[in-house]
């Protein structure tokens, strides 16, 4: 659905809270076409975020895996190596 939609699992550690928040506003304002909802609106936007951000920490707490732990800031700094080589201005 979309590309710039973060894993919120690396390994057997789990994203913290906040960011299973930001994942579900990023999907509830893909889905709906607002970036910022009407008055009308806030409120159904407000608890589908909620319940969409509920349902994926539930999802990714009860997960389980036989992977080795990965340390979420290594793995964000392979992303951004990566990244700068492969978006490098030669």
């Amino acid at each position: 659905m979309c590309r710039s939609i973060k894993r919120l699992r690396e390994g057997s550690e789990v994203a913290p809270p906040d960011e299973v928040r930001e994942a579900a506003l990023q999907y509830v304002r893909k889905i709906s076409g607002f970036t910022k909802p009407s008055q009308a609106n806030e409120e159904a936007f407000a608890r589908a975020v909620d319940e969409i951000a509920d349902a994926t920490q539930r999802l990714v707490d009860s997960l389980v895996t036989t992977a080795a732990p990965k340390d979420r800031e290594v793995e964000a700094e392979r992303r951004r190596a990566r990244a700068a080589e492969r978006f490098a201005t030669v």
